[in-house]
């Protein structure tokens, strides 16, 4: 069930925020014995134009409106980390991600 959360939280935020980076990380396993029993919990990573002249709490409300109904059914907990291009996080962001996931 897990990857197909992933799956439906991935898809969801790339058709609603078109990111130019986009992670995802199942964080179940740190919270296990915690209300939900270790499942929902979620770290999002975004870089997206979406975002540019947002605050943050802008920021958050935009992806808590892309996944209102998996907030209430499937998502127990909700790290986030939103960004535009061209900011300082974003950069690093974008950094890690080239390196992790290289064309070739």
């Amino acid at each position: 069930m897990s990857a197909d959360r992933v799956q439906d939280i991935r898809v969801r935020l790339l058709e609603a925020l078109h990111p130019v980076v986009l992670t995802i990380e199942d964080e179940g396993h740190l919270h296990v014995g915690h209300a939900g029993e270790g499942q929902g919990h979620y770290r999002v990573r975004v870089v997206s134009e979406a975002f540019a002249g947002l605050s943050s709490l802008q920021r958050h409300r935009k992806i808590y409106a892309v996944l209102q109904d998996l907030l209430q059914h499937g998502i127990h907990a909700l790290a986030i980390e939103a960004h535009a291009p061209g900011e300082p996080a974003a950069a690093v962001l974008c950094k890690q991600h080239e390196e992790n996931n290289p064309i070739n």
